[in-house]
C-alpha cells in the first residue's frame, strides 16, 4: 500500500513526538541528568531536518507540554514553557537552514550548529521573561550555564547523533533534498 505524502509526514511527526515523550526515559527521570543530556532535543532537531522547518517547530512546541500532561515533567512553568519556545525554534530552524544551505553532508553540521545557537539564544529570551514574571531575574552567568556549560554533554551528543542520523537517512534515500 502506498502511503499520501502527508499521511506519511504525520506518522513521521507522531513517531518524533514519540520519541521525545519516551527518550526521557534514559536519563531515569533524574531532572539533573536530563537537563545535562537533553534526550528531548534529539528527536525534534532530527524531525526539523527530516519533516522541514513547520513540522519540527510543532513538534518542538507540542512536546514538552504533552509530556507534563502525560508524565508530570518537565514542570510547566517556566521550564516547561521556555523547552518548548527552545525546541520549536530547534525544530524550525534545523529545517530552514537544511533546506537553505547546500546538500553537502558538511552541512548539515552547518544547519545543526546555527540551530542550536538560535535555539539557546531563543531559551535564554523566554526564560528571561519567564523568570521576570516570576519575580527573578535571569544573569548572565546562569544564561551561560544553563544553556551551555551544564548542557554541554547533551551538546556533544546533538553534534555526533543528529548529523549522523540525516546523513544515514539521506544515503539510504529518505531525506529528500
Amino acid at each position: 500500500m502506498h502511503m499520501n505524502f502527508s499521511v506519511r509526514k504525520l506518522v513521521l511527526a507522531a513517531m518524533f513526538l514519540s520519541l521525545c515523550m519516551v527518550l526521557p526515559f534514559l536519563t531515569g527521570q533524574v531532572p539533573e541528568i536530563g537537563s545535562m543530556l537533553l534526550p528531548m532535543h534529539l528527536p525534534v532537531l532530527i524531525a526539523g531536518f527530516v519533516l522541514g522547518a513547520p513540522y519540527g517547530a510543532i513538534i518542538g512546541l507540542i512536546a514538552p507540554f504533552l509530556r507534563f500532561f502525560i508524565f508530570g515533567m518537565p514542570r510547566l512553568f517556566p521550564v516547561g514553557a521556555a523547552m518548548a519556545v527552545e525546541m520549536c525554534v530547534y525544530g524550525f530552524a534545523a529545517g530552514f537552514f537544511y533546506r537553505m544551505l547546500p546538500k553537502k553532508d558538511v552541512f548539515v553540521y552547518v544547519a545543526l550548529v546555527f540551530s542550536m545557537i538560535v535555539g539557546r539564544i531563543a531559551w535564554g529570551a523566554s526564560q528571561y521573561v519567564f523568570l521576570m514574571i516570576n519575580g527573578s531575574a535571569l544573569t548572565m552567568s546562569a544564561f551561560l550555564a544553563g544553556a551551555f556549560v551544564n548542557a554541554w554533554p547533551g551538546i556533544i551528543l546533538q553534534l555526533v547523533l543528529v548529523p549522523a542520523v540525516v546523513i544515514a537517512l539521506k544515503k539510504a534515500k529518505l531525506i529528500k533534498d
